[in-house]
């Protein structure tokens, strides 16, 4: 079985193993009912989802018309303003089909300007909270990409008391020493805190080259061998506390959930050498490097 840990201080044990429901974005209806029950079927309890995600809300409501109470339903919204983060929120809702979510995140909050507008008074922090009065969310978090994100999640944290972050976390990520500076403080103040830790881009190899005429099933190039995809997955599964969101490229849900199942099992987390030496292989390198790509 994929195991299964309290989320941070919301109660609930989820599969550290999180279904990023990015990867239905751009599914017809029927591919996605098939990959949601794939979900299902490996046991994971917990779905990440976002009001950006293309269709992905949409697609989820079927499912979700049944089996609402059976999950942990997270979404995300971009928004900045107090007035549009909720107006995003009740359309999220309607979306899904759903009376309230367990948790509403800030999305990808690293710009200086945007961080501004959101912890304003008329922000989408403060709207968010009226939500979570009313009762449309119970938890609220903040997500992010780049590597100024750890960075970021200290500054919110410090700002409001978010009950979950999210952020990437890989080793060709952490070989950047003010990277892994930054995250090591935020793990500690998370775990001071109990504040759920969200990471993402566990199996991502790197940017697409430029050259690459094939399929892309995601806007990364993700490792595709299932030994590496394992490694890599299980690296994050060993830090204590994390929990891994799954990949937005749908065709590798069941290496990344097989990775977690034999984890679970007693099958011991990848060491840093020998994910290292996957990363020469197959020319990993970091996703992240301050660029503009930080923003999508």
């Amino acid at each position: 079985m994929i195991p299964t840990q309290t989320f941070g201080r919301t109660g609930h044990e989820s599969t550290r193993v999180l279904f990023g429901a990015a990867a239905l974005g751009a599914m017809s209806q029927d591919r996605a009912d098939a990959t949601i029950a794939q979900v299902v079927e490996a046991g994971i309890n917990h779905f990440d989802t976002a009001a950006g995600y293309g269709d992905s809300e949409i697609l989820l409501a079927p499912w979700l018309s049944e089996h609402r109470d059976e999950i942990f339903l997270a979404t995300k919204t971009g928004q900045r303003s107090g007035d549009a983060a909720r107006a995003e929120l009740e359309k999220s809702l309607t979306r899904m089909g759903v009376d309230n979510v367990d948790l509403i995140q800030l999305h990808n909050l690293v710009e200086d300007a945007e961080w501004e507008i959101a912890h304003d008074s008329g922000g989408a922090a403060a709207a968010m909270i009226a939500a979570r009065d009313e009762g449309l969310v119970k938890h609220i978090g903040v997500t992010g990409h780049g590597v100024r994100i750890p960075g970021m999640h200290l500054r919110s944290l410090e700002a409001f008391d978010y009950d979950s972050v999210l952020f990437p976390y890989n080793l060709s990520m952490l070989d950047n020493p003010a990277y892994r500076h930054d995250v090591e403080q935020l793990l500690a103040v998370c775990a001071e805190r109990n504040v759920a830790v969200q990471t993402i881009k566990s199996i991502a190899c790197g940017r697409w080259p430029a050259d690459y005429e094939g399929r892309r099933f995601s806007w990364y190039e993700p490792l595709t061998d299932p030994e590496a995809i394992a490694r890599a997955t299980s690296f994050v599964l060993g830090q204590p506390n994390l929990y891994v969101n799954s990949t937005s490229d749908a065709t590798k849900l069941a290496m990344v959930f097989d990775a977690a199942k034999a984890f679970g099992e007693g099958v011991p987390a990848a060491t840093a050498d020998e994910v290292r030496a996957d990363m020469d292989t197959y020319g990993v390198t970091p996703l992240f490097d301050g660029s503009d790509l930080e923003r999508i």
